[in-house]
C-alpha cells in the first residue's frame, strides 16, 4: 500500500511540474498582410495597452528611440523596393523604431530585427530609411496600441501608428506601374525562350504530343542561340521522334556551346549521347 501510495504521489508531481500555465499575454501579438497594388507588405508587432497611464512623455518618453510596441521588434516586410518620401527601402524586413516627439516623429527602418527592445548598440549603417511624420491628435482615445495600412491606392499607402489620442502617418509607394507594365509587355509579346523550353520540357516528360514539342524547342533554341541546356533537350526531342540526325547535330551544337561556357556537366551528357547515337 505504502508502495502504491508513494507512486501515485510521484506520478501527480511530474504532471504539476510539467504542467503549464495558460494565461493572456499583456501585450498580445498581431500580424497585418496587405496587398498594396502588386506589393505585398507585412507588419508583425505587439500591441500593449494603456490600462490607465499616461502614454507619451511619460510611458514613452519624448525624443527617446522607442521600439514602436512591446516585447520583440515590430517589424515589417515589403516584397517590393518601396519610396519612402525620396529614399529607396530595398525589398525585405525592417524593424520599425520611433522617436516620438510633441509635434513629429522621427520613423526608422533598420535592417537589424533580432533585438528584444531597442539595440543595445545603435549602427547608423543598419539605417535603411528614416523620415519624419507629423503628429495628429485624435478627438477620442486608442486604449490598444495599433499599427494600420490605410490610403490605399494603386501606387502607394500609409503606414498607420496609432495609440492613445495620436496618430502618425508614413506614406509610402510601391513599383506597381514598373510591375503592370512588365507584365503587360510579357504577356502581349508572347511566350520568351523559357517559357518554349518548360513546355517542351513538360511534354516530352509526360509523352505527349513530341511534334509539338519539337516545334517549341525550335521555337526556344531560336530565341536563345546561347542556351546549351535548351539543345540538349532539342536533340532529346529528336531521338524520341526517331530523327536521329537531328538529334546529333542538336547534341553537337549543344557540346560547343557547353564547352565555351565551362559547363563540365553539359559537356558529358552531350558526348554520352552521342557515343550512344554512333556520332563519338
Amino acid at each position: 500500500m505504502k508502495r502504491i501510495t508513494l507512486f501515485l504521489s510521484t506520478v501527480l508531481l511530474t504532471l504539476g511540474m510539467s504542467a503549464q500555465i495558460s494565461a493572456p499575454a499583456p501585450s498580445p501579438t498581431s500580424t497585418l498582410e496587405q496587398k498594396v497594388g502588386l506589393t505585398d507588405v507585412t507588419v508583425e508587432y505587439s500591441r500593449p495597452s494603456m490600462r490607465g497611464r499616461t502614454i507619451f512623455g511619460n510611458l514613452v518618453p519624448y525624443n527617446e528611440l522607442w521600439r514602436t510596441g512591446a516585447n520583440e521588434n515590430t517589424k515589417i516586410t515589403f516584397s517590393d523596393d518601396v519610396k519612402i518620401g525620396d529614399q529607396t527601402l530595398k525589398a525585405g524586413t525592417y524593424a520599425i523604431f520611433t522617436k516620438p516627439g510633441e509635434q513629429n516623429w522621427e520613423v526608422i527602418f533598420y535592417s537589424d530585427t533580432n533585438n528584444w527592445g531597442t539595440p543595445q548598440s545603435w549602427d547608423d549603417a543598419k539605417v535603411a530609411a528614416k523620415t519624419t511624420a507629423e503628429v495628429h491628435s485624435m478627438e477620442m482615445d486608442v486604449e490598444t496600441f495599433t499599427i494600420t495600412l490605410d490610403d490605399l491606392h494603386n501606387n502607394g499607402a500609409t503606414l498607420g501608428i496609432i495609440w492613445d489620442n495620436t496618430y502618425v502617418g508614413v506614406p509610402f509607394t510601391v513599383p506597381t506601374q514598373e510591375k503592370a507594365m512588365a507584365s503587360i509587355d510579357r504577356v502581349m509579346n508572347g511566350p520568351g525562350a523559357n517559357d518554349y523550353y518548360a513546355a517542351a520540357s513538360y511534354y516530352l516528360e509526360e509523352g505527349k504530343d513530341l511534334e509539338k514539342a519539337s516545334k517549341w524547342i525550335d521555337k526556344a533554341v531560336e530565341m536563345n542561340p546561347d542556351g546549351f541546356w535548351i539543345m540538349r533537350k532539342q536533340s532529346l526531342i529528336y531521338a524520341k521522334l526517331g530523327k536521329k540526325d537531328k538529334a546529333i547535330e542538336a547534341a553537337k551544337k549543344s557540346l560547343a556551346v557547353a564547352k565555351k561556357a565551362g559547363n563540365q556537366d553539359y559537356v558529358k551528357l552531350n558526348q554520352d549521347s552521342l557515343k550512344e547515337w554512333g556520332a563519338m
